[in-house]
């Protein structure tokens, strides 16, 4: 048994014809490069240090040293959301694998293809409470798509291969694989490709043929459809087909939260986002609907309101890779399990075959969506105050950068009018933390997507309150030239929580005020905090301001930039439906609903 003063040496080479006799460590690094990984996030300690050796000779494999394991989590994601491949996370064992555990619960609501490799206590000291020893498969059962322990050092190339399969087919999503420290020591006669056998794991991607004629039916004869986008539209890399349908069908379409870029959204028949904060004509198209289409969408409460009464009216056709989400919230009268890309093709030919019998006239449907465009377009109020408007400083940015770019956004206010505020006309653009809403996410997903797309502009649009959890990873950032731009919408509180202090707490601010911006002590100041990380610190405090500071962002490339926007504390999200209620109930501004009735 290898022990930590005496690690395995490294193997004789193997006779000309014969299997190589390596480490368990050396067939991670190998099994990774044999994959096609090129880039890897981490940070190395005790139990995962075997993998760091042959790591350091690896050529083909770069690894980017984070300065926190929830960044190395996070940037795998933004590099896998923005370019569709696999992102990879290493960590050590007991409090470097835990600190993973919020990327990875991250990556499982959102579906996003991570894998987790982690390092484990040596075999013989599994249970005995031994230095840095944490249950981590344990841990992250409930969180991945399926977590392995390896004890074995014959089995890595098999697991690894295996969990970059489950992690990237069917519902992309986390895969962990934790491996003992005496399996990473240990030696085998490695052979690639290995064997790899997952009985029972088999994605449905062909859709049954009744289903989808069906389903193309229900289209040609709805007088009020909608096509309901979610992110699994982007995850199969459907949006082309998405559009080809929806010109053929003229069905209105709305993107939530995690479809962004799905559809452009300067096409005439996009109405926006639905859901709390969605645009006033996506939230009632939705409830008016005598069709809902749901494409890769799994009817989440942000966007359904009290479920119970979402779109009343509506018959609902439900097209999902999983087929868990199928009917979980929403009764579906048309299921249809499949892979989007394939779906949607297949969706298209069954409506021209059915659509040259005759099609329901939806002139009306249409004529009424285009009045609540004409009256309720989104919009956003001077401040009263005199600072820096949020929602013109993101528009700005967005207007600057252009539709190339990718855009991270934290978790709050600030993510709701970058979701709302930037145009996105191409899928992968924008990167956010939708389903567990994870403040920190911004900073090292935009290094992630950045690593991913070197050639695009990487904007973070991040908090104060965000901000202050994960900027650490400037300094990875700045030493391993990712020059990512941060624009810190600085209202100096947790803005989304003070929102709704005060809409429901008449006011009562508590723990909210941050002080880092107008009129504070201003701890940390932004400015300073990024100049000691080797990045470009601007402040901004006035509007004419605003187009220098992200021209001169724009324009620096050879270093990170942090913008410190110091923005109105009174600014607020709106559209908004309140929590628990109808989206019959959605207000354009505080005091203010479009005029609807619904009987209860």
């Amino acid at each position: 048994m290898p022990t930590e003063s005496h690690p395995v040496p490294s193997p004789a080479p193997a006779p000309p014809g014969a299997p190589e006799i390596i480490t368990g460590a050396e067939a991670v690094v190998r099994s990774l490069e044999n994959l096609g990984i090129t880039d890897v996030f981490g940070l190395p300690g005790g139990a995962i240090l075997p993998v760091y050796d042959p790591l350091f000779e690896s050529r083909k494999l770069r690894h980017i040293l984070v300065r926190h394991e929830q960044g190395a989590g996070h940037a795998a994601q933004g590099y896998a959301s923005s370019s569709g491949k696999l992102g990879v996370a290493i960590a050590t064992s007991g409090p470097g694998a835990t600190n993973l555990v919020t990327a990875i619960a991250d990556a499982h609501m959102d579906s996003v293809p991570l894998l987790a490799i982690t390092g484990q206590v040596f075999s013989n000291l599994m249970g005995t409470d031994a230095f840095q020893e944490a249950d981590i498969v344990g841990i992250t059962m409930p969180i991945t798509k399926h977590s392995f322990l390896v004890k074995r050092a014959e089995e890595i190339p098999a697991t690894i291969a295996a969990a970059y399969h489950i992690a990237t087919t069917g519902r992309p999503g986390p895969v962990l694989v934790d491996i003992t420290k005496d399996a990473q020591q240990n030696t085998f006669a490695f052979r690639w490709p290995p064997k790899v056998d997952l009985p029972g794991y088999r994605p449905i991607t062909k859709a049954h043929g009744k289903q989808v004629l069906a389903a193309a039916q229900l289209i040609a004869e709805a007088e009020r459809p909608v096509l309901y986008v979610g992110g699994g539209v982007i995850r199969s890399g459907a949006s082309a087909e998405l559009l080809e349908l929806a010109e053929a069908t003229k069905t209105p379409v709305v993107t939530t939260l995690m479809a962004r870029g799905a559809f452009p959204d300067s096409h005439s028949q996009h109405l926006g986002m639905p859901g709390m904060h969605g645009t006033v004509p996506a939230v009632l198209a939705l409830q008016e609907a005598d069709l809902v289409v749901s494409l890769g969408a799994r009817f989440d409460d942000r966007v359904t309101g009290k479920a119970a009464l979402f779109a009343p009216n509506a018959k609902v056709v439900h097209v999902d890779i999983d087929p868990a989400e199928i009917s979980k919230i929403r009764t579906a009268d048309v299921p249809i399990v499949g892979d989007l890309k394939d779906v949607l093709v297949d969706l298209l030919a069954a409506y021209r075959d059915v659509a040259a019998r005759g099609t329901a006239d939806t002139a009306e449907w249409w004529a009424t969506l285009d009045g609540l465009r004409n009256e309720y377009p989104l919009g956003f109020a001077p401040t009263s105050d005199g600072l820096l408007s949020p929602q013109f400083v993101i528009q700005r940015i967005g207007e600057l950068t252009g539709p190339e770019a990718v855009y991270a956004a934290g978790v709050g206010q600030h993510q709701m009018w970058a979701a709302q505020f930037i145009k996105y006309e191409r899928p992968n653009a924008w990167l956010n933390s939708g389903g567990a809403g994870t403040m920190g996410y911004a900073v090292p997903a935009a290094m992630g997507a950045k690593v991913a797309q070197p050639d695009r502009h990487v904007w973070a649009i991040d908090g104060d309150g965000c901000f202050q959890m994960t900027n650490q990873e400037l300094a990875t950032c700045t030493l391993n030239d990712i020059p990512i731009k941060v624009a810190i919408i600085n209202n100096s509180s947790l803005g989304m929580v003070r929102q709704w202090q005060t809409l429901f707490y008449d006011g009562r601010y508590s723990n909210t005020d941050l002080n880092t911006g107008h009129d504070s002590v201003r701890v940390p100041d932004f400015v300073k905090l990024a100049e000691a990380y080797g990045a470009l610190g601007i402040r901004v405090t006035k509007e004419e301001e605003v187009d220098e500071a992200i021209k001169l962002a724009l324009e620096t490339n050879d270093r990170p930039v942090v913008i410190d926007f110091v923005v109105s504390a009174d600014a607020m999200v709106w559209p908004m439906v309140p929590q628990g209620v109808s989206n019959s109930y959605i207000q354009y501004a505080r005091d203010h609903s479009p005029a609807f009735s619904e009987e209860d």
